[in-house]
């Protein structure tokens, strides 16, 4: 196989395993399968690569949410991997800091913005006009931050988002805090385990929600090395492309309701 033959077939293969199936990715489809049935896999290649480019100059704006003190700011600047104190990073602080919607750019993929919302559930932003305040249904993909345990509002954001026909990652933060708090207060502490209980404690609080399969990240952004931060960067990683195709069959205007 020649070098075009390569490239049709690694992009091919690039393509389906992110299933991009939407109404666009069937036309483009029909126009690779005519390419490679004229032989003409240059112009195959070309077509592939054209619509790949297209991909990557699709913006995507990742709103951040949560409730107040939960450390979504801390998390947006961990993600775009700048440390609190570093210019133009996100305002940190024990007490409510994020007072208006902001965004992030991320230094690596300039077409993705990560932006910082108010924390829900405040006498600034109670939870019935929170929605509205902060127009929820702009945004193409959510991640909830939640500290300590799984909330009212957590679940409230989630099913906010899951009306929207939209996706979230649910990150469960300062980890580090609750092994430390669990270290010093069980006899037969077991890291491992105390980390399985958190997570299916955040999973089961989501699946009883009616959310089949959530994605739930263990996270503590100011010790990066470990616990699931690495993993939740490859997975959004690696699933940019897949957010980046849904915001096409997401892209009516959803009425912006209050809980």
């Amino acid at each position: 196989m020649n070098h075009k033959g390569h490239l049709v077939q690694k992009h091919w293969l690039f393509v389906c395993r992110r299933n991009w199936f939407g109404h666009q990715f069937v036309k483009e489809i029909k126009e690779w399968k005519e390419a490679l049935m004229n032989n003409d896999r240059a112009a195959a290649a070309a077509k592939i690569q054209e619509y790949l480019e297209k991909q990557d100059n699709i913006p995507l704006n990742i709103a951040v949410t949560g409730e107040s003190g939960s450390g979504k700011s801390t998390f947006v600047n961990a993600i775009r991997g700048i440390k609190n104190s570093d210019v133009g990073a996100a305002p940190t602080g024990c007490v409510e800091t994020t007072m208006e919607v902001t965004a992030y750019p991320h230094p690596n993929f300039p077409k993705v913005t990560f932006w910082d919302l108010p924390g829900i559930g405040t006498t600034r932003f109670p939870a019935d006009k929170y929605l509205k305040h902060v127009k929820f249904e702009r945004f193409d993909f959510f991640i909830i931050i939640s500290a300590d345990r799984f909330r009212e509002n957590d679940v409230k954001l989630a099913q906010e988002i899951h009306k929207m026909k939209k996706k979230f990652y649910f990150v469960r933060s300062k980890i580090d805090h609750n092994i430390q708090d669990e270290k010093e207060n069980q006899r037969d502490f077991n890291e491992e385990t105390t980390l399985k209980r958190i997570r299916d404690y955040c999973i089961q609080g989501l699946q009883q929600q009616g959310f089949e399969a959530p994605q739930v990240f263990l996270v503590s952004s100011r010790k990066l090395h470990l616990y699931d931060f690495s993993l939740l960067h490859e997975t959004l990683e690696r699933e940019l492309p897949a957010h980046k195709r849904n915001i096409n069959t997401t892209s009516e205007s959803y009425p912006c309701c209050t809980f």
